[in-house]
């Protein structure tokens, strides 16, 4: 999120905290530091009152990010706050614990035992996608520079549904995104549509396993086999003119097509959300490095990794795959030790705390636990579907998601309906699909750890209330979110609209929503979902 300098001549200056202490009657300047110190439980308390004005984590149905952990994980985010997970050689033993996640994971995903595959934990999967799309950037221009070729135009295609992180990567290192537009009946990536944008300066093609959207998984299988066909196709080398394969040889020992260029796309797989979901509920699905374009995995583990937020990761299925340009030799730590990373310092808690729920829950835990969110997102998918005037999109047969619209002719719209429950302190965001599926305006229920079928069975009768509601007394005009008007709670301290324009975001939805003319509009203007 990005904050900016109040004019304190323009914007409320003082807190009044009275309340915290009655030893404390003055008043506190908001934005400038204080000269005197205060009373450790009276800033407490301070900080404690305001921040009760927030959502209550539980009943947040909008994001993915884990909001419950047991009492041991609690007891080891105190006991390792003070570590910074890059002192290797002060904290040698957080660093062992982040080579077994990598492991770990590696095998999850089915890296083949004879490859030498490498990872690294990451601040999120963003950090993940940034370091995914750098490798294949960085091994697709060593390639070209090889070939003796231009590398002055890379691109990376992938559909219009995905996070906002991949359209910051690909603005900050200069790569041309191609997005593959959505339908108003297809809400992820076409196969055919994004093979037609594959070219020769293509660095990987992004699959992602578990849309914000709708919680469905992208054709990851069908992708690879399409993917390869295609650079087969352009890898195919004609025999020569007397027929003779010696003399295609001679020509040329490997496959190259016209320019002398040899088509090898990867693809890089966004599990940030289903890479902790599919090898438990559907480990026959193929997806993972058990395709052979699949090269980079990432995952948060902060999603359905259940760990506190803070925590992603990136897998490469062989080290080949990691350019070693990207690679830093650090040694004024102490000892000499290799770092890729766009962050340096960060807290070791996270890392300590997925390896907790690894070691802790195994495949037997995660399994229970996946087929529990996933059997009640059916549930509540099947009981939402016999309200009058819903629809289902998505019953949470990927992701243990419930994607839901409005039947036509209702006389209230999505932002309505979210609205309302609302009061009753539900967070459901509600928001329109990406190009070129703007008509279509969905609600979106994400069933983490918590949400139980008790809860479960409160919100469907707060959402039987809430139609009530809107069918006695409906608005005189059904609310619609404009993607590039944004909502600004306190006017007086506005954003300048400049900075707005870059920043406007649907309030509730995913991150990433765009509009149709966001993808035809050149970069600077471009209206973008912040997190």
């Amino acid at each position: 999120m990005l904050s900016r300098k109040v004019p304190l001549d323009t914007a409320p200056s003082h807190l009044a905290p009275t309340y915290a202490s009655r030893g404390m009657t003055h008043s506190l300047l908001r934005f400038v530091l204080p000269e005197e110190p205060m009373e450790p439980q009276a800033a407490y308390q301070l900080i404690h009152d305001e921040l009760a004005l927030d959502a209550n984590p539980a009943l947040n149905l909008a994001t993915f990010v884990t909001t419950y952990m047991d009492d041991e994980a609690n007891r080891l985010i105190v006991e390792t706050a003070d570590k910074n997970a890059i002192d290797w050689d002060e904290y040698p033993q957080t660093v062992a614990l982040q080579d077994r996640c990598v492991n770990m994971l590696s095998r999850l995903f089915n890296a083949p035992e004879h490859h030498d595959g490498v990872g690294t934990a990451t601040v999120g999967s963003s950090e993940a996608i940034h370091l995914a799309g750098l490798a294949m950037k960085f091994r697709w221009r060593r390639a070209r520079t090889a070939a003796g070729l231009p590398s002055d135009r890379p691109n990376i295609v992938m559909g219009a549904n995905v996070q906002v992180c991949w359209e910051k990567f690909a603005r900050y290192f200069d790569v041309e995104p191609r997005y593959v537009p959505l339908t108003p009946t297809r809400y992820i990536i076409g196969v055919d549509e994004a093979m037609a944008l594959v070219d020769e300066n293509t660095i990987g093609v992004v699959g992602i396993l578990g849309s914000t959207y709708t919680g469905q998984y992208e054709p990851i299988a069908a992708l690879d086999a399409a993917l390869t066909a295609l650079c087969d196709a352009h890898n195919t080398v004609p025999p020569a003119d007397d027929g003779s394969a010696g003399a295609a040889r001679d020509a040329n020992d490997a496959a190259r097509d016209a320019n002398g260029w040899r088509w090898d796309v990867p693809i890089h797989v966004d599990a940030a959300s289903g890479g902790f979901v599919a090898p438990f509920l559907t480990p026959e699905l193929l997806w993972d490095f058990r395709l052979d374009r699949v090269r980079s995995i990432n995952v948060s583990g902060h999603k359905f990794g259940l760990v506190y937020p803070g925590v992603g990761w990136i897998i490469w299925r062989d080290s080949a795959d990691l350019p070693k340009e990207l690679i830093f030799e650090v040694d004024y730590l102490g000892g000499s030790h290799a770092n890729f990373g766009l962050n340096f310092s960060r807290g070791a808690s996270q890392i300590v705390l997925q390896y907790y729920n690894l070691i802790r829950l195994g495949r037997k835990g995660y399994t229970e636990i996946m087929a529990s969110l996933s059997e009640t997102a059916r549930w509540l998918a099947t009981e939402i579907g016999r309200l009058d005037g819903l629809e289902i999109l998505h019953p949470g047969s990927d992701l243990p998601l419930v994607c839901v619209r409005l039947a036509d002719g209702v006389p209230f719209s999505v932002f309505d309906l979210s609205d309302r429950l609302r009061l009753r302190g539900w967070v459901v965001p509600a928001y329109r699909m990406a190009a070129d599926a703007e008509s279509v305006a969905v609600l979106r229920i994400v069933v983490r750890e918590g949400l139980s079928r008790d809860m479960g069975q409160c919100l469907l009768d707060d959402m039987v209330a809430a139609l009530a509601h809107l069918r006695a007394l409906p608005p005189d005009a059904p609310a619609a979110a404009d993607p590039l008007t944004p909502t600004v709670a306190n006017p007086a301290s506005a954003v300048p609209a400049s900075l707005l324009a870059g920043l406007a975001r649907v309030p509730g939805a995913p991150h990433g929503a765009r509009t149709k003319a966001d993808l035809t509009t050149p970069v600077e203007p471009k209206t973008k979902a912040v997190c």
